[in-house]
Formats: C-alpha cells, sequence, structure tokens
C-alpha cells in the first residue's frame, strides 16, 4: 500500500504527465474547432459578392450553429459517457471537419443556413466532453490551470486564424476556386485528419495509459476517487441529477456563461469588419489586425491561471473580468476606428479570461454524477449567446449601418453579469499542496499530505 507522501508524489507526477502528453492534443483539436468556428467572420463579404449572402442572412445563418448546438449538446454528452471520450471526440472532429468542407460549395442563402446548423450538429458536445475529460483525469486543485490553458488554446487559435484566413483568401482563383473555397476546404480537411490522428493517440481512461507506470494509475484513480466521495459525503449521499439540473444556480451559470458567449461571438463574428474601418486595409491586413485582441486575451489568460488555482473563490476575479469586458466594449464603441481596436484587444482580455475563472466554479462544486450533463446545459443554453450576437448584430448593421449600438448593449450585459457573480454559490478549495506544486514545477520537493478540495 502506497504512504501518504509516495501517493501524493505519484498524483503530482501523473498529473504533469498529463499536461505535457494529452492537454497538448487537446489544445490542438480546439484550435482546429476555433478556425472552423471562425472562418466565416473573414468570408463575410465576400460570400455576399459571389454568393448574395447580406448582413442580416450572414448573422442569421452563423447563429443558427449555436441553435444546433443547443439542441444536440446533451444527447451529445450522453452518448459520449457511453461510448468513450476517445471515440467520440474522434467523431465530433470528423463530422465539423466535413461539413466545413462542403462550405467551400455553399451556392445560396438555404444552403448557407443548413450547413451551419449541420455544423453546430457535428460540434455539439465537444467542449462539455473535454471539461468532463479534464474531471476524470485531473485532480480539483489542478483542474483550473488545465481547463484555463485549454481555453487560452482558442485565444490562439482566434489569433491564429486570421493571419491563415489572409493567406488562404489570397488564393483566389487559384485552381479554378474562391480564396473563400480555399478557407473553408483546408481548415475542414485539416479537422478530418487530426480527428483520425486523436482517435489514436487519445485514451478513454486512466488505467489504458500506458504512459503511466502502475502507481501513478493507482494513485491517480484513488485521488479523484476521493473527490468523488467527498462531494457525495457533502450531497447526504442523496442525489437527483435531474432536480440539480433545475437548480436555481445552475440556470443562474447559464445567464452568466450566455453573456460571457455574447462578447466572444460577437467578436469572433464581427471583428473584421471592424477593423476593415481602419483606412487602406485588405484582406491580409485585415487578418493580422483581428488577431491582435486575441493575442492580448492570450497573455491576460495566463495570469489569469497562475492566480486562480491559488485563489480560495474564484468569484471575485470572475467579476473583476467581466467588468473589463464592459468597460473595454464601450470605450470601442464611442472610439475610432484604430483606438477601438485598441479597446477592444482590452474587452478580449476580460471576456476570454471570464470563461475559464467560470468553468472552474460547475467543476469544483458539482457532483461527478451530474457534472457531464449539467456542464452540457450551462454550455448548451449559455452558447445561445452565440446566435443572439451575430444574428442580432446582422440586423443592426442592416438596419443603421454600424455595429456599435450592439457594442453598447454587449457593455451592458457584461456588467450585469458581473453583478450576477454575487449571487454564484461556490465551494471554496484549497491550493494545491507545496509536494504537488513541487513536482510538477520541478523545485524542491517537501512532503506533504494531498490538499483536500
Amino acid at each position: 500500500m502506497q504512504s501518504v507522501d509516495t501517493a501524493v508524489t505519484d498524483v503530482a507526477a501523473a498529473t504533469k504527465k498529463f499536461f505535457k502528453r494529452v492537454l497538448p492534443i487537446m489544445l490542438i483539436m480546439l484550435v482546429c474547432n476555433q478556425l472552423n468556428r471562425s472562418n466565416i467572420g473573414y468570408a463575410q463579404e465576400h460570400l455576399q459578392a459571389d454568393v448574395g449572402i447580406g448582413a442580416a442572412a450572414y448573422g442569421f445563418g452563423a447563429g443558427l450553429f449555436f441553435i444546433a448546438y443547443a439542441i444536440f449538446e446533451l444527447p451529445s454528452n450522453v452518448m459520449m459517457e457511453k461510448y468513450g471520450a476517445k471515440i467520440w471526440l474522434a467523431r465530433i472532429m470528423v463530422s465539423w471537419g466535413i461539413v466545413s468542407f462542403l462550405m467551400a460549395f455553399v451556392q445560396n442563402d438555404v444552403m448557407f443556413y443548413v450547413l451551419r446548423f449541420l455544423l453546430g450538429a457535428a460540434e455539439a458536445g465537444f467542449f462539455p466532453a473535454v471539461i468532463f475529460y479534464f474531471a476524470r483525469w485531473v485532480p480539483a486543485g489542478h483542474r483550473g490551470k488545465a481547463t484555463a490553458i485549454f481555453i487560452a488554446g482558442s485565444s490562439v487559435a482566434a489569433a491564429l486564424s486570421g493571419p491563415i484566413a489572409g493567406l488562404l483568401l489570397s488564393l483566389d482563383d487559384a485552381l479554378g476556386f474562391r480564396g473563400w473555397q480555399w478557407l473553408f476546404g483546408f481548415e475542414g480537411v485539416l479537422s478530418v485528419v487530426v480527428g483520425t490522428i486523436v482517435f489514436f493517440l487519445l485514451d478513454a481512461k486512466i488505467q489504458d495509459a500506458k504512459w503511466l507506470t502502475r502507481n501513478e494509475k493507482t494513485a491517480l484513480i484513488s485521488a479523484i476517487a476521493a473527490e468523488d466521495a467527498e462531494h457525495a459525503t457533502a450531497a447526504g449521499g442523496k442525489l437527483n441529477r435531474w432536480k440539480m439540473l433545475l437548480n436555481p444556480q445552475i440556470l443562474l451559470l447559464c445567464g452568466i456563461y450566455f453573456s460571457v458567449q455574447l462578447s466572444i461571438y460577437a467578436n469572433t463574428f464581427w471583428l473584421p469588419s471592424i477593423v476593415k474601418h481602419i483606412p487602406g486595409t485588405t484582406d491580409l491586413t485585415v487578418g493580422l489586425l483581428s488577431s491582435i485582441p486575441w493575442v492580448c486575451a492570450v497573455f491576460a489568460m495566463y495570469f489569469a491561471a497562475k492566480w486562480q488555482d491559488r485563489a480560495k473563490s474564484k468569484r471575485p476575479l470572475l467579476a473583476l473580468a467581466l467588468l473589463v469586458a464592459a468597460a473595454g466594449t464601450f470605450a470601442a464603441a464611442v472610439a475610432s476606428p484604430v483606438a477601438a481596436l485598441v479597446f477592444l484587444a482590452i474587452a478580449a482580455m476580460g471576456f476570454k479570461s471570464a470563461s475559464p475563472l467560470f468553468w472552474t466554479i460547475p467543476q469544483s462544486g458539482l457532483h461527478p454524477m451530474v457534472l457531464a450533463p449539467a456542464i452540457a446545459i450551462i454550455n448548451s443554453l449559455g452558447n445561445l449567446g452565440g446566435f443572439v450576437a451575430p444574428f442580432g448584430f446582422g440586423i443592426i448593421k442592416e438596419q443603421t449601418g454600424s455595429v456599435v449600438p450592439g457594442l453598447f448593449a454587449l457593455a451592458a450585459t457584461s456588467a450585469i453579469a458581473a453583478g450576477l457573480v454575487y449571487w454564484l454559490k461556490e465551494r471554496k478549495t484549497a491550493s494545491p499542496s507545496d509536494a504537488e506544486l513541487a513536482a510538477i514545477t520541478g523545485t524542491e520537493l517537501k512532503p506533504q499530505a494531498l490538499a483536500s478540495h
């Protein structure tokens, strides 16, 4: 039987290996995911010129993705629990890659709507499956860091998507295809290839991991089982899965996440059109300039990740991030195009940092028995912000010729969400032990019992 100190060391070693081996795979998957989600933002004007898709139709089609995502999120997560993360995550990637590839051949509004809906159905379940995967592999004290790094990948992808989109759009008429067709086709094929590789690289369960020693597997499984038992004890051993999903706290989490998603997807789909107001821009320079807010967000999320695992409560940090998003968005609405880009970078630092801070709250406070479906509910309902934001901005732009009123609305919702954070109930967790941190960071090891979470 392992001693407490040995178990702590083995858990830390296993967690370190997870961060080095599995997390990069998840990040590559997320990069592909975000590239396929955001590419229509750069193709918008080209779709209007070649296919006749106007601002309102574009906004509606962009938003339809999230309607399908909400409808199929929970069923997809149920299937993931049945077949396992390895098979289901690979299936999701290959499916969305095929649909994205077909976007290269869109010919009218209706086809655009259908393919966007199918893309949402194909991607449904991806994010909650990854978060649930973390909950089954990573101890609570390190889960916030894993989630933050993973979500930071979306900012890296957003930063990369601009230059990549600009280069692909510049292939206009190469081999008889338009630039936007190269954009959809290349990124779709990339996802299919990566999804196929993921099937052979990802392990479904801890006991399947050949890259962990027997002691590391035992210690990690025991640590996560102990956390599960603590949740069960706190709940009195009597948990009703469906009643917990209807709990007002779950609905409050949905509302806050809805606000975060409003900001993320308003910027994802409309930032390029805002940047195009800067005089002298081209497809390539628009792509490069559009990456600036996301690059800033990566740095902000890095520092947020350093703070959050040591904080007993994530609520003050989450409220602060939402207020930064509100202030930056409001300032962007009243600034010149160049200054607006600067303020949107500040806003991105806020709303992108809010996302990983947000997810640590349900991860630490929900029982594992309802964690996967609860995350699916929060993610699917919150993601409806991804429908409201692009569709609302499309209507506003078509009616007024400007997205400024939409920016004011985004600032207001972020400020309201910051206030709602006060009402969240949170299980305050201890920071990782010195022994765990020492083993993971490679510093001097101090024997110490595993911190209770």
